[in-house]
């Protein structure tokens, strides 16, 4: 599998944020977007996820015989943006529940995905009674609930503690490393092989 932007632009609040972005990613690769505050890096994001319309370009997915697939992309991404997308008022076991039903391609079991984050603890809680760090961990879990070849964070390690950006990175890695293909910005070194670097506004 190969995702293949070319010549995407955006527009935000009727003016161009971004221009010209193009780049290959395989599976097994990652990318790293870097760029100033206010360059576009989360508008990037959003728009190769498919929650954004493009003003130009195209983003497909190809598979190893050259055939474009027939889905949009954003049916194969799992996004993790600035929020957490989560309900506070459920528990953390609701939640998740959701975004699997949602997401659908069953991965791992809510309580196998709360282990892998170090929250197993957690589970029947509320979801605002957690701190915020564990309120990022919970939506870390959400990735593994369902499966998805490609995830496109923004900013994944905010709010976690050392600890916690240790336990993500390799979560990260072992997730590339098993053919998936991650887009990220962030400041933080994810550790990971054959990552590729997008800059913004540059």
């Amino acid at each position: 599998m190969k995702l293949c932007v070319e010549n995407m632009a955006l527009m935000r609040a009727g003016e161009e944020v971004v221009r010209d972005i193009s780049f290959e990613l395989n599976a097994g690769e990652a990318l790293v977007v870097t760029g100033e505050n206010g360059s576009g890096k989360s508008t990037t994001l959003r728009g190769v996820a498919g929650l954004l319309p493009l003003a130009s370009g195209e983003i497909s997915l190809v598979d190893d015989t050259g055939k474009v697939f027939e889905n949009p992309v954003r049916e194969y991404c799992h996004y993790l943006g600035h929020k957490n997308g989560m309900k506070p008022s459920l528990s953390v076991r609701e939640n998740l529940d959701f975004w699997q039903k949602f997401m659908g391609e069953n991965l791992l079991s809510v309580e196998e995905a709360l282990e892998e984050v170090d929250l197993s603890h957690t589970i029947d809680l509320p979801y605002y009674y957690l701190s915020a760090g564990q309120k990022r961990r919970v939506a870390i879990a959400r990735l593994l609930v369902s499966d998805r070849p490609i995830w496109i964070l923004d900013e994944p390690t905010s709010g976690l503690d050392a600890q916690s950006v240790t336990l993500f990175t390799s979560l990260a890695k072992a997730f590339v490393e098993d053919d998936g293909i991650l887009i990220a910005a962030t400041h933080l070194p994810l550790g990971l092989d054959k990552t590729k670097t997008l800059e913004i506004g540059s």
